[in-house]
């Protein structure tokens, strides 16, 4: 009869995660040395418990290890990642400036620079474009001068009160 499988989900009881991380911490580590043994590769295990011990298993020095480890994972982060990072910095960036072009391309044709080179479709949809931009402009230029319209005929209101006011006080 074999072994059920466990759930893997933080154990809530404290004693027991305390006993499952001693065996297990064990087990890992007879693990690793095992494999260095057996397959004669260099091993380092480094354990930080819930409360901050320390376990650690190496096959030979763990400091030779580490530095190994540190020049492998920037050397290699520095060759392989480094490069797809910085071609996709240059195509991204190569993206951009056509971007950047197109609009700015755009920018003189509206505002009728460089017109010789468009047909007469382009044209028609600069046109068109320029109009309802026109006419989002004459939209918003209208509300303002109604909102301004409203705030000088309430400043007018209050000014018609304050003169009654004033004046109401003369006659006494």
């Amino acid at each position: 009869m074999g072994r059920g499988k466990i759930q893997m989900k933080k154990i809530e009881k404290e004693s027991s995660r305390q006993v499952t991380f001693s065996k297990r911490r064990g087990g890992l580590l007879k693990k690793a040395s095992e494999l260095s043994v057996l397959c004669d590769a260099q091993v380092a295990v480094i354990i930080f418990s819930q409360k901050g011990r320390l376990y650690e298993f190496s096959s030979s020095d763990i400091t030779k290890i580490l530095e190994r480890y540190q020049k492998y994972t920037k050397d290699f982060s520095a060759s392989k990642f480094g490069e797809d990072y910085i071609q996709q910095l240059k195509f991204d960036f190569a993206s951009m400036a056509k971007k950047i072009e197109l609009l700015e391309l755009s920018k003189r044709k509206m505002l009728g620079h460089n017109l010789s080179s468009c047909s007469y479709d382009e044209l028609q949809g600069i046109e068109d474009q320029l109009e309802r931009s026109l006419q989002s402009v004459r939209l918003r230029k209208d509300q303002l001068f109604k909102e301004h319209i409203e705030q000088q005929q309430s400043q007018e209101r209050n000014l018609l009160k304050e003169n009654a006011k004033l004046s109401a006080m003369v006659r006494l």
